[in-house]
């Protein structure tokens, strides 16, 4: 089992987080949801002595994936997307299908990606030992908005009460947004205070996200 490397950035005027992660032996790391600022990602790719092999979006949201088509013109890499999601939200550029149960591989660093649909229908995390990016799936003390096309908040509910919160209460999680009063946070303490993990049925859950 290789050594996870993982490298948070605060980019964009929506508070977005973006992620070099992959192997810390080899330096080798998939940029996830590159957006708003290409030239400082590279700046940072290349600081730290890192090698960008793969392009890994969570979804195909716009503030997700502006930065793909900028990315491919210097790095000519894979872009891994859900199978799933929205046609509205699929960047025009190849792209190779991501599905439920999938594993992909970083240098020495084999992770495992697990569907999340709900704030789209394309939602993906990316799960190695006890860490997860989750995306817009979960935020620190919050979740993705379910009004968008292609939202299901049925399914937004299934994906954090039925995958997320199975997890071992010690799985860090790596989020889509900078809206909590933390950067990160870990599954357990989540349970405590994120108001929708906290929803004790269903309906309680789609009131507290539809309002």
């Amino acid at each position: 089992m290789g050594q996870l490397f993982v490298h948070q950035m605060a980019i964009g005027p929506a508070d977005n987080f973006i992620y070099f992660w992959g192997d810390a032996e080899s330096k080798e790391v998939a940029i996830v949801d590159p957006a708003w600022d290409v030239p400082f990602i590279l700046q940072e790719a290349e600081r730290l002595g890192l090698t960008i092999t793969t392009i890994l979006l969570t979804h195909g949201h716009v503030d997700h994936v502006n930065g793909v088509a900028d990315m491919l013109k210097t790095h000519d890499v894979p872009v891994y997307l859900s199978a799933n999601e929205h046609e509205k939200y699929r960047p025009k550029v190849d792209l190779i299908d991501l599905n439920d149960g999938d594993k992909l591989t970083i240098g020495n660093i084999t992770f495992d990606v697990l569907a999340t649909p709900g704030h789209s229908p394309g939602g993906m995390c990316f799960l190695y030992e006890n860490h997860i990016i989750v995306g817009d799936t979960l935020f620190v003390n919050g979740c993705g908005r379910c009004d968008f096309v292609g939202s299901d908040v049925n399914a937004m509910y299934d994906s954090i009460h039925g995958r997320l919160m199975n997890l071992p209460d010690d799985t860090i999680i790596y989020v889509g947004h900078n809206y909590g009063p933390s950067a990160t946070d870990t599954i357990g303490n989540q349970k405590k205070t994120n108001r929708f993990m906290l929803a004790k049925t269903r309906e309680a859950f789609i009131k507290e996200r539809m309002g």
